[in-house]
């Protein structure tokens, strides 16, 4: 009987840097060594990705790639990566020991931007002695330079970090595809849609306020809407913001999420891999999966109160996976109100 082959991870809890080696064939096995290893209750526990806070379910389990980085919350917690950073700047945490935290982090601009700001004001509000000189100092040690001509291009390029960073984890799903030819059909369409959203410049202009209305998701003056969960219409909270206004709110903004109304990781790309099975990347209805990957038609820009990080248990339509289903189904629509008038 073939027996299947256990998946590394590291794990950690929400309060300690410090993480375990664990290999384990299920999450309900996973969670289980989890608890021991932490020393914590498994009652009402949840995994999460270290990186972004999504919560692992079974099925999504299946497809984490080997030394994927989670964090193991007690029940009632939450996890985001920004806050840790933030509490560790603000604790008199040594500059060395900063340092090496911080690079580690994804090394693109928008990320050492972020974390200046965030070293800047934290250090002003634990009453740190910081000059405009030693925030500069600071700055040039972490290889900072400045690129940004206007806050609509530092807006834009905060929007293509985004879209560019849902283009890599499409990537790596690549890992965990065993079989050879999947595989190949598969970067074949990762390569298609790396090109598509090239030349739609990663969709930048959705934080861009000098774009088009038709393009941008925020007003003329700069003003960003919470769209509300994804189960929702709209946001009952009303929150909103301006990041063009200031650091402060450009920093706050970094913790609105563009979430994915059907889940990026735990149904796109899995529908993706499994329809790649079936028939070859010519046929993917490529159209589909970008817009549901890395537009507006799957994206709503939520406050981090309104993002549920829960599966949101919406699927993708399989009738619109390929090409000639999609016509066909187009077809048979047309047949049928042609039909009714006569």
């Amino acid at each position: 009987m073939h027996k299947t082959k256990p998946k590394m991870f590291k794990i950690r809890s929400s309060n300690n840097a410090k993480k375990y080696g664990v290999a384990a064939v299920s999450l309900k096995e996973l969670i289980k060594k989890g608890c021991h290893l932490l020393k914590a209750s498994s009652i009402g526990v949840n995994i999460c990705l270290y990186e972004d806070g999504t919560v692992v379910t079974e099925d999504y389990f299946q497809n984490l790639p080997d030394n994927t980085e989670l964090v193991l919350l007690s029940k009632g917690e939450n996890w985001n990566y920004g806050c840790e950073l933030s509490i560790s700047i603000r604790s008199g945490i040594h500059r060395f020991t900063l340092l090496t935290s911080i690079r580690s982090l994804p090394t693109d601009i928008y990320t050492w931007i972020l974390i200046v700001d965030m070293f800047t004001v934290n250090c002003l509000l634990c009453s740190m002695h910081v000059n405009a000189f030693s925030v500069f100092l600071y700055v040039l040690n972490l290889g900072i330079h400045v690129r940004f001509k206007t806050k609509s291009a530092y807006m834009k390029y905060n929007c293509e970090s985004r879209i560019r960073g849902y283009l890599k984890e499409v990537d790596g799903q690549t890992k965990v595809i065993s079989n050879a030819n999947t595989k190949n059909e598969y970067k074949k369409v990762a390569k298609m849609l790396a090109e598509k959203l090239k030349a739609e410049r990663y969709n930048g202009a959705y934080f861009d306020r000098s774009e088009k209305d038709v393009h941008r998701l925020c007003t003329e003056e700069g003003w960003f809407s919470c769209q509300g969960a994804y189960d929702v219409k709209e946001c009952t909270y009303l929150h909103s913001i301006n990041p063009y206004g200031n650091r402060e709110s450009r920093i706050i903004f970094s913790t609105w999420n563009l979430d994915h109304i059907i889940e990026k990781k735990r149904t796109v790309i899995p529908t993706l891999v499994e329809a790649l099975k079936k028939k070859n990347s010519s046929e993917i209805n490529l159209d589909y999966f970008y817009k549901l990957l890395f537009t507006k038609e799957n994206l709503k820009l939520v406050h981090i109160v309104c993002h549920k990080k829960g599966a949101h248990e919406l699927h993708c339509d399989l009738q619109k996976t390929y090409k000639r289903a999609t016509l066909c189904f187009k077809f048979a629509n047309a047949l049928i109100v042609n039909l009714s008038l006569t």
